[in-house]
């Protein structure tokens, strides 16, 4: 128990010497914000975007350092006189730390970290250190500390007073361990035990969604880009009290959440983490235990900001997560929120050829159009009904079992070669679940 204490503390010491040097919540750090275009075109938005960052990781921002290049110059990313431009500018403003809107390499932050002399930390650094400031749960600050440790583990440095070998008494000398040897073992053991934690929290979870499962309660998951309203939403469905603020990320531990709906019955909302343009990596693999509750939800609703002018690009930016996640091809109604912001926009649901909503538009804050999302809601889950006809050879009773489980057999016959036909009626999102799960499902039923 010990040791696991002491390699607790010697993670958190590594995550203060590290480029991604925590941003404390209880003081404000000064910064000088660096942003450098790449295209012709200026988009001024990704830069207001990483001042709300900044902001929301509690950063006083002094001095925004812009810069244009072709590609990143190896050494600073910046060139070399941009580079001494900013280090003039941390000097004059006795800055705390540089923001860097873009991904480093190891290299380059502690070239500029030398530089400048003050902490360097880029847009992954950020973003990470914001989810360390609002994780609240058990479950969630072990899933940004493990999302911290795998970024760590490839900018780890020391000063060279600490970079000597170890050395023994007599009889105990030798080559020994160098202390980053030293701090890149423990990391590893640190990343070892976290992994162990969240796999039983995995486990938990994966218990609890089977229970659920088995009793036929469709999870609707909420999903979107950060700051588009989902908890605001989330409190508005189920009266819950879960903490809505206009900035992003402003809540990051899941919620879920009991609800009745009319001609559907009890369903469980899902609030989840918001997603960003260029999420980090690491995040979406510690929070894969996390972000399973939507792979595995019956519906998801895809809240949009109408009010952005980026919207689109939002839009493809969350998509993309959800392809990395495998959940891109699941049922999802798109919700357009905040239309109190917009002139001569009324809450309607929008259809397809089908007849099948695809999109509402409502305001979460001022309650208009959820009337509507209820509506949609109720006709998405209630789906088509299928009718179809399964013949499962004798060692597919694995199958068959499943099928009892859900309740959908309405028919069953044993044919003289001992394959079981079956008539069963199932919903289409379940059936498409079963599917997932039992490929050969697709090659053996047939509608009736």
């Amino acid at each position: 128990m010990n040791n696991d204490v002491n390699i607790s503390k010697s993670a958190v010491n590594f995550t203060a010497l590290s480029s991604i040097s925590a941003l404390r919540s209880d003081q404000s750090d000064n910064a000088i914000v660096v942003h450098v275009f790449f295209s012709q075109d200026k988009n001024p938005e990704d830069l207001d975007e990483f001042q709300q960052l900044a902001q929301s990781a509690n950063v006083n921002i002094l001095q925004v350092i812009t810069a244009a290049r072709s590609t990143p110059q190896a050494k600073y990313f910046v060139g070399q006189g941009k580079a001494e431009e900013i280090a003039q500018a941390v000097e004059t403003h006795n800055a705390d730390v540089v923001l860097v809107n873009h991904s480093l390499t190891p290299a380059q932050a502690r070239n500029l970290e030398s530089l400048c002399q003050c902490r360097v930390v880029d847009r992954t650094g950020l973003i990470l250190d914001i989810f360390a400031q609002r994780a609240r749960s058990h479950e969630g600050k072990l899933q940004v500390e493990l999302a911290q440790l795998k970024h760590l583990t490839t900018r780890l440095v020391r000063r060279k007073t600490g970079l000597d070998q170890q050395k023994g008494a007599v009889g105990l000398r030798g080559p020994g361990e160098t202390q980053l040897e030293t701090d890149r073992r423990l990391i590893k053991v640190r990343i070892a035990q976290l992994q162990n934690r969240l796999a039983k929290v995995e486990k938990q979870r994966n218990q609890n969604r089977q229970t659920r499962q088995k009793a036929d309660i469709p999870t609707i998951s909420l999903v979107g880009y950060t700051n588009a309203g989902k908890s605001t939403l989330f409190n508005r469905i189920t009266q819950a009290n879960v903490y809505a603020a206009d900035q992003l990320f402003a809540t990051l531990d899941p919620t879920l959440r009991r609800l009745q709906i009319q001609d559907v019955g009890t369903t469980i909302l899902a609030d989840t983490v918001g997603f960003i343009r260029d999420l980090p990596h690491d995040l979406v693999s510690a929070f894969k235990s996390t972000l399973q509750e939507t792979t595995e939800a019956g519906l998801l609703l895809h809240i949009i900001d109408a009010a952005d002018p980026r919207k689109l690009e939002n839009i493809a930016a969350v998509n993309a997560v959800l392809e990395e996640i495998k959940a891109a091809d699941l049922p999802t109604l798109l919700v357009y929120n905040k239309i109190d912001t917009l002139e001569n926009l009324e809450p309607h649901i929008e259809y397809d050829d089908q007849h099948i909503p695809v999109a509402v538009y409502l305001s979460a804050i001022s309650a208009e159009g959820i009337d509507l999302l209820f509506a949609a809601i109720r006709e998405k889950l209630k789906n088509e009904i299928l009718h179809l006809q399964l013949n499962l050879s004798p060692n597919e009773g694995k199958i068959r079992h499943q099928l009892y489980l859900l309740d959908c057999i309405r028919r069953e016959e044993i044919s003289d070669q001992g394959e079981f036909l079956l008539e069963i009626q199932i919903d289409k999102i379940q059936w498409l679940k079963l599917a997932k799960k039992f490929p050969q499902l697709e090659k053996c039923g047939k509608n009736l």
